[in-house]
């Protein structure tokens, strides 16, 4: 028999992997691409966008959609949505058909996100959620990171089509194997949709989402992303008032109330908001300040990846020894620091000591991004949880958007500050100290959590009590064991 407490994360993190790889490759093929279908970069960029605007728009219909049709059914169209997508990238001959094409990889991303974590929620023991969620985040970390060495290869030793092609193996594989090992769970209560709410949602998303996302990278006029981003922001306040007043909305705020939700909300934001900035600010430092090219770059930031990797082995014992809201407290000034440290960086700083710091601050940055998606569901009841994956799938997707636009930002800063109208190694420093200081004061929320927040999933309430009644790691399997038969019940009722 197989393992499903290791094989569905597996899947999930497959899928995640998928899209997030393809959302970055994308950068380094844009001349290319360009240059076949006949028109500019700039053209093309403001094109890609609109999978973000895809993206930000049918997010907030993920959780009734699950709920109504199945997660596991959802999710695998989500992938097979993704893949006919990604085929209609390989195929378009002008810019019309890869906007179309990239509104649909969106329609298939904004599903695959949240709908995967519930999944993942659904089906895995409290006990082994740690290990599940420490999976998951890998490919958020590694996908952003080899994306541009692997798109420079692809279209310099072969062909731009195959970026997006390379996605069909992977998304088979998933689709059989979401088909084939995760149960067939379906939300027992029927809700209204909130069609007005989701309108409403998904305009302020895009809104905010796209504005964000192109501040500062001199593709809009200011006037233009001013407008955007205030129109979305208009768009949201309209829906927090509808929300008040509907009892299904697509996307509840009312779970905030729950101390470990708001925490993994708020904290993991700002958390997010300053490494989101690092896929974007050390590749151009790299290339741009150093001179490398863009493989050699890459080989050089996929460094980070290798720690990331290596947390997932060890995440479930270091929250299970230390408990959530003490590591989250002090594991976010830690990242924080090693993401300051890259502020040090110069041209003559040797490659080994650069690649030695990304491996150390990628383990901890890791840590901290399996214990905020871990903690957030904590407290979250059953039937809330199609809501919660919703609620928190949105919040990633704005501060990786707000990240790269404050990187952008106080590198354009220190730009005008310097008098200085190219971009060189020197401009970059102000910017890491930046987003480094935004996800140290994500520490502040942590601490705001309960003592004992997430013990049941961590099994850090059965350390203690082996610690108190000297009974060694007895107690402690047996709290473990028994936070698994909690989970285990739940979901044979909702089998039936």
């Amino acid at each position: 028999m197989v393992d499903k407490q290791r094989v569905i994360p597996l899947i999930v993190a497959t899928a995640l992997f998928m899209e997030n790889m393809d959302s970055t490759v994308i950068a380094t093929s844009l001349p290319a691409i360009a240059a076949d279908i006949g028109t500019s970069p700039l053209t093309l960029k403001l094109a890609i966008t609109s999978y973000l605007l895809s993206l930000a728009v049918f997010i907030p219909a993920s959780g009734w959609t699950a709920d109504r049709f199945g997660a596991r059914m959802v999710f695998a169209i989500a992938v097979g949505v993704f893949m006919v997508g990604s085929v209609g990238c390989a195929l378009s001959s002008s810019v019309t058909d890869f906007v179309f094409a990239r509104v649909l990889q969106g329609m298939g991303g904004a599903m695959m996100t949240p709908v995967g974590r519930l999944v993942l929620l659904r089906s895995v023991d409290k006990s082994a959620l740690v290990n599940a969620m420490a999976w998951v985040t890998v490919p958020a970390l590694i996908g952003p990171v080899i994306g541009p060495p692997l798109g420079g290869f692809i279209t310099t030793y072969a062909s731009w089509h195959w970026i997006f092609l390379i996605n069909i193996p992977i998304g088979l594989l998933g689709i059989f194997m979401a088909l084939r090992f995760i149960d067939p769970i379906k939300s027992e209560e029927r809700e209204p949709f909130d069609l007005y709410g989701m309108v409403l949602a998904g305009i302020g998303l895009a809104g905010i989402a796209f504005g964000l996302s192109v501040a500062g990278l001199n593709l809009l006029p200011w006037s233009t992303v001013a407008a955007l981003i205030a129109g979305g922001a208009i768009s949201m306040t309209l829906y927090v008032i509808h929300a008040r007043r509907t009892g299904s909305p697509v996307l509840d705020f009312s779970l905030l109330k729950l101390p470990t939700l708001r925490a993994a909300v708020f904290g993991g934001f700002l958390f997010r908001l300053g490494i989101g900035a690092l896929p974007f600010l050390l590749p151009l430092l790299m290339q741009i300040g150093f001179g490398l090219s863009p493989f050699h770059s890459g080989l050089v930031t996929f460094a980070s990846s290798l720690g990331a990797m290596g947390m997932k082995t060890l995440a479930a014992r270091i929250i299970r020894t230390f408990g959530f809201r003490n590591l989250m407290t002090v594991n976010a000034i830690v990242s924080a620091f090693f993401l300051a440290v890259c502020a040090l960086f110069t041209v003559t700083t040797p490659l080994l000591i650069i690649m030695v710091i990304l491996v150390v601050g990628g383990f901890f940055r890791s840590l901290e991004f399996t214990a905020i998606n871990t903690v957030a569901y904590a407290d979250v009841e059953t039937a809330q949880m199609s809501r919660a994956t919703t609620l928190v799938s949105v919040n990633q997707q704005l501060a990786v958007s707000a990240g790269v636009a404050v990187g952008a930002a106080c590198v354009e800063t220190t730009m005008w500050f310097n008098h200085v109208s190219e971009i060189d190694a020197t401009v970059f420093a102000p910017a890491f100290l930046v987003v480094a200081l935004t996800s140290a004061a994500s520490s502040w929320f942590f601490w705001q959590m309960p003592v004992d927040a997430g013990h049941e999933i961590s099994g850090r309430k059965a350390v203690e009590i082996a610690s108190r009644k000297g009974a060694g790691k007895g107690a402690e399997k047996a709290a473990v064991k028994a936070a698994s038969e909690d989970t285990q019940d739940v979901r044979d009722q909702r089998l039936g």
